[in-house]
């Protein structure tokens, strides 16, 4: 089969686009050339949290993190790695293939408690299988008290329930959780990781980046700024809460804390941040 280039190849984002050199996707076939093009298909996360990383190798640096039940669409498979992409934000990077597997029943549900036992007998007195941190996607049927899951497993109602009602509930769920690079989970977040969790809550889609996320939403001059809004500095974003308070994961604290955004800025000890709002 041969494909004909529509002119000059387009940039295409590489944290979200397989466009090479090695890997290219069958959608970019026409704009970006190859000698063999590849249809990702999509597996399950089997694990509570899997690292993300940019090579396949355990020691490589982590770039994001899958939760268990999101799909991740993978486009080759090195060294025990799945190279792949998030399907929640597109983002790309390598995934232990152990932790994949084909999806089965679509997710029902979304943990909504910052973590969530999943017992083997629909009694809170069970044993205990394995937890799940918010934001993991499971499948299965509601009956009293527990979620029987698709696979096995029960998880309470009340964790599957009540999903926080805005970006500031879900972002006080993760307060003085850790400060993992790469981390989208209360267990561990970075600071483009804990925006992202709020803000999906309101149905808002945030790419994986503070540079990417920066290029959505709106604009907003400094001192128009209003609770809800995201602040930017370069590699660093936070949650503006009332009171010109900050909600951010940051690695000054190893935590997710709020603190006076005027204290932030102090540090930062740069020009004023970029202001964006996502409605």
């Amino acid at each position: 089969m041969s494909w004909v280039l529509k002119g000059p190849a387009q940039r295409f984002e590489p944290r979200e686009w397989f466009a090479g050199p090695e890997v290219v996707e069958l959608a970019l076939a026409g704009d970006v050339g190859a000698v063999r093009y590849v249809d990702p298909r999509p597996l399950t996360c089997t694990a509570p949290r899997v690292t993300v990383r940019s090579a396949p190798d355990a020691a490589a640096e982590a770039v994001s993190e899958l939760l268990f039940g999101e799909r991740f669409e993978i486009a080759e498979v090195k060294a025990g790695f799945a190279l792949g992409r998030s399907c929640h934000d597109r983002y790309i990077g390598w995934v232990d293939f152990a932790a994949l597997a084909l999806p089965a029943a679509e997710p029902s549900h979304r943990i909504t408690a910052r973590r969530a036992p999943v017992f083997s007998a629909a009694s809170i007195k069970a044993a205990v299988q394995q937890e799940l941190p918010f934001g993991a996607r499971v499948a299965g049927e509601l009956d009293g008290n527990f979620l029987a899951l698709a696979g096995n497993g029960f998880v309470h109602r009340r964790h599957v329930e009540a999903m926080p009602v805005d970006r500031f509930a879900a972002a006080a769920l993760f307060a003085g959780a850790p400060y993992l690079w790469g981390g989208r989970s209360p267990d561990g977040v970075d600071c483009s990781g804990l925006v992202q969790q709020a803000l999906s809550v309101e149905g808002i889609a945030l790419r994986r980046d503070t540079d990417l996320q920066r290029e959505q939403g709106e604009a907003v001059k400094f001192a128009a700024r209003e609770a809800g809004d995201l602040i930017f500095w370069p590699g660093h974003v936070g949650l503006l809460l009332d009171g010109d308070r900050l909600c951010h994961a940051n690695a000054h604290w190893m935590a997710v804390v709020t603190e006076p955004l005027a204290d932030v800025m102090e540090r930062a000890g740069a020009d004023e941040p970029v202001v964006r709002r996502y409605r």
